[in-house]
């Protein structure tokens, strides 16, 4: 029907409206016309109140009757038909059985209400396809995309960097793992966590050297290690998503490498350009990549780490700052051509083998090779990007990334929506066809060999509120959802063994809850730059240790736990999560300095003895006692929704506890970042999720090298301490055993004497998944894991048909009593429009015939 419909409109010579008219008056009956609109009543009454509000007028547009003389005639026809004893009926789509007044002509009476109808037919036809249409009327999706094979999701916070070099956040990694392809990933299913080839034909080839350069075996004391080589072979046949950056003409020049500000005058956001092109991954893209760790205009979160490794990283940095000076290009428009630098530490092979040269062992570091840093970078969008006039339009790779990924950024609008959409160049991996023994009967195996990804779009909406975002999801609206403190109780229920499950009410939407231990820790640090928590001078220092201790035994995160996070974490010793070599349970785990062992377990000690800490740093009962001033720290946080306003009151009585006073200071998080790197921090919340399972790399979060101020690190705290940094240089090449672990113990004493963090605790997470969607395994180490989803657009439809059905009853019976409240009003309207129409027309009353009179 709504084919026909469409298609006569468009025929129609005298345009959509015109041509409903023509079919309306063209044959269709009026048993047909009530199925046809019967979903829409107000449609109806539309159509009636334009017949009523019609008037003919005469050449000139003098009224000729006015509105009032129509409403004659639809006395006259009621009257009438009451004569007769039928009910007066008139189908709003008939016109004929209108009767005109005297004076007036049918045909004038009919040629007045048509204009009427069709100035109101606009609104009436987004009515009856909102009526007729099966989408919910809430959804805030697309009626064309309801059974779509789309991945609806949210994110808070607005990624800050989506270019590799850079983007080091959770928020981040969330888009950059599903475009970028680094050499290796992680097994999808298989645990303990195995890395894999990603855009490698297969493994690394790991090779030893001596400083002579001579080949050494692979069991080879580490000592005598020199120099490990990785040589690394792609895939042949992988290409890159359509970009701009790639597309030539004929004559093979390129489009948009020359750009110039009249080109830029209609160009708004990446697809105003109208031409794209694409070409193949080749071994010199990951070369590049490289090479970026070290640009003068780029701020890499691990250049420091890796300049301690990649041989001639740190030299690049300096012959790249040099070029740049002499080039005289200002930061805002340089562009280097990172291929006329070789570096010694990163040299192509040939077209798909590269080598990575790195000094002494390593092994953590085929981990990094799993990680988007080392993705490739192709030099045609390196130039592109870096052309004037396109930063100031945000036209950059921070906001349009280029990769070989299962999907690409086809919308950035962070404040509203980001869209990823799938390549259509990805080179055809498939799903896993083998994992953990029982997850052929969980149903991970039934896509086993298909080609990837399945979902063809991922629709990220911001949602800065937990309780907005939760209402979507028992909506439909979103296809999974975390689950916060406010909505623990209603979603989850735990058994008589202490297994936590969803409740009834969960179970019977269809919703399933997956958990994980997460490889993660949430803490509070501080700034150890800051003069009253980091201390000035060796008396300072001890001063400022002591108050850190002293904070650290009032904040209960036992209670926070217990309040906050439903009791889905651990509170922590150290920074070591469990199941990571080298964290230690048991009395052997314990943090001394903040809880006594007692009757086999950790007790926090009394608050008695936080405060003599206190005394001891000078700030008797939280006085400073040279000036006796109350003292006031500051405590700094991204920006928070109401929701978190409890939690920050308990952090503010955590303090007062000490006679604290604590100041929260909000802001978002892209400033808050920028706060944190330029060291104006005082305490500070953040956490930090594994980038891979070894100790390493949480125990760098505190390596003095490694400072966020002035090195660019995730040293956060900008702790240093010479001890912990050499005990850190022997332990990070060294493989997990006795030894390692002996130094790990020590490092970490180290940590919870100087307390430059609140330790904080360790989360277990827990997720909600709607029926329709499939093939979920979390996975905290894997982040490019949406290729594996499946949606099953069909089921996910109905439900939401089902769980958003309107209830109109409350809507109807306030629109009825309105109504009813106005009649009088009509009534006394209508009495007065047809006088007044009467005595301009000169038309008589309609009165009732003699045999009628009493």
């Amino acid at each position: 029907m709504k084919a026909v419909l469409t298609e006569r409109l468009n025929k129609s010579p005298a345009g959509p409206a015109a041509g409903a008219a023509a079919m309306w008056g063209s044959g269709m009956s009026q048993s047909r016309e009530k199925r046809w609109c019967g979903r829409s009543v107000l449609c109806n009454l539309i159509l009636k109140l334009s017949t009523w509000k019609a008037g003919a007028r005469k050449p000139g547009g003098v009224p000729n009757g006015g509105s009032g003389t129509i409403r004659a005639g639809w006395r006259s026809v009621r009257r009438q038909r009451g004569r007769s004893g039928k009910l007066f009926s008139i189908s709003p789509f008939n016109f004929k059985h209108l009767a005109a007044p005297r004076g007036i002509s049918r045909r004038a009476v009919q040629g007045r209400v048509g204009p009427v109808f069709l100035k109101y037919l606009p609104a009436l036809m987004v009515m009856l396809v909102s009526a007729c249409g099966g989408n919910p009327w809430n959804s805030p999706y697309p009626a064309a995309d309801a059974e779509k094979n789309i991945l609806y999701s949210a994110f808070a916070e607005r990624p800050k960097h989506l270019d590799p070099v850079q983007s080091y956040s959770s928020n981040e990694i969330l888009f950059t793992a599903q475009i970028y392809e680094p050499p290796l990933q992680y097994h999808y299913l298989k645990r303990p966590y195995e890395l894999i080839p990603s855009a490698a034909a297969k493994m690394p080839v790991v090779q030893y050297f001596d400083q002579n350069g001579e080949q050494l075996k692979d069991d080879v004391d580490p000592a005598q290690i020199a120099y490990t080589v990785y040589e690394i072979s792609i895939k042949p046949g992988i290409r890159y998503q359509p970009h701009p950056a790639f597309a030539r003409n004929e004559g093979g020049e390129f489009f948009y490498h020359a750009l110039e500000a009249k080109d830029l005058a209609g160009v708004h956001k990446l697809s105003d350009f109208p031409h794209s092109g694409s070409r193949e991954l080749t071994a010199q893209d990951y070369v590049f990549q490289v090479k970026r760790l070290a640009h003068p205009k780029l701020h890499s979160p691990i250049f420091s780490l890796m300049s301690d490794y990649i041989v001639g990283l740190k030299e690049y940095s300096a012959t790249l700052q040099a070029a740049a000076g002499q080039s005289g290009l200002s930061d805002k428009d340089a562009y280097l051509d990172l291929n006329s630098f070789p570096l010694e530490g990163a040299q192509v092979v040939d077209t798909h083998t590269y080598r990575i040269k790195i000094k002494g062992k390593y092994p953590q570091f085929m981990y990094w090779l799993a990680m988007p840093f080392f993705a490739p970078i192709p030099w045609e969008a390196e130039r592109f990007y870096t052309q004037p006039g396109l930063a100031e339009k945000n036209i950059t790779l921070d906001w349009y990334p280029v990769g070989t990924g299962p999907y690409m950024l086809t919308e950035n609008d962070p404040n509203r929506v980001m869209i990823l959409e799938r390549n259509p160049n990805f080179h055809g991996e498939t799903y896993p066809t083998e994992g953990m023994p029982d997850d052929e009967e969980a149903g991970l195996l039934k896509d086993a060999g298909k080609p990837l990804p399945f979902v063809e779009k991922v629709v990220f909406s911001r949602d800065k509120e937990s309780i907005p975002r939760w209402n979507k999801f028992l909506q439909g609206y979103y296809d999974a959802s975390g689950i916060g403190s406010d909505s623990f109780d209603q979603a989850v229920q735990l058994t008589g063994q202490g297994e936590a499950t969803v409740t009834e009410a969960m179970k019977q939407q269809g919703i399933r809850l997956e958990t994980a231990v997460a490889a993660s820790t949430n803490y509070m640090g501080f700034n150890m730059l800051d003069p009253v928590v980091g201390g000035v001078g060796k008396q300072g220092r001890v001063a400022a240790r002591k108050l850190r201790q002293a904070i650290s035994i009032a904040v209960d995160y036992e209670e926070y736990v217990s309040i906050f996070a439903n009791g889905r974490g651990i509170p922590a010793q150290g920074p070591i999560p469990p199941g990571i070599a080298g964290h230690r349970e048991g009395k052997e785990g314990i943090n001394p300095v903040v809880y006594d062992w007692v009757n086999g377990r950790a007790r926090r000690k009394p608050i008695e003895a936080a405060k003599t800490l206190m005394a001891e740093a000078g700030y008797p009962n939280g006085m400073d006692a040279r000036t006796g001033a109350p003292l006031v720290l500051y405590f700094d946080v991204t920006a928070r929704g109401a929701e978190d306003k409890s939690s920050l009151d308990w952090m503010r009585k955590q303090f007062q506890k000490l006679n604290i006073q604590l100041v929260v200071r909000s802001t978002d998080y892209n400033r808050f970042q920028d706060k944190i790197r330029k060291g104006n921090a005082q305490i500070f919340e953040w956490g930090w999720n594994a980038d891979y399972p070894d100790a390493e790399n949480f125990l760098f979060l505190l390596h003095g090298p490694q400072q966020k101020t002035g090195s660019e690190g995730e040293n956060a705290a900008n702790y240093s301490n010479s001890e912990y940094d050499r005990l850190f240089e022997q332990m990070k090449n060294m493989e997990n055993g006795p030894e390692r672990q002996h130094i790990i113990d020590r490092m970490v004493n180290i940590l919870r004497r100087d307390a430059p963090w609140l330790w904080g605790y360790h989360p277990k997470d827990y997720g909600l998944y709607h029926a329709w969607y499939s093939n979920v395994e979390p996975n905290r180490l894997s982040h490019n894991n949406m290729k594996y989803y499946r949606i099953d657009g069909s089921l996910r439809a109905q439900k939401r048909r089902e769980w958003n059905e309107p209830v109109l009853g409350p809507i109807t019976l306030v629109v009825v009593v309105l109504l009813a409240s106005l009649i009088p009003a009509v009534v006394v309207y209508r009495r007065r429009e047809r006088s007044a129409g009467i005595s301009n027309s000169g038309i008589q009353p309609l009165l009732p015939s003699p045999a009628h009179r009493e």
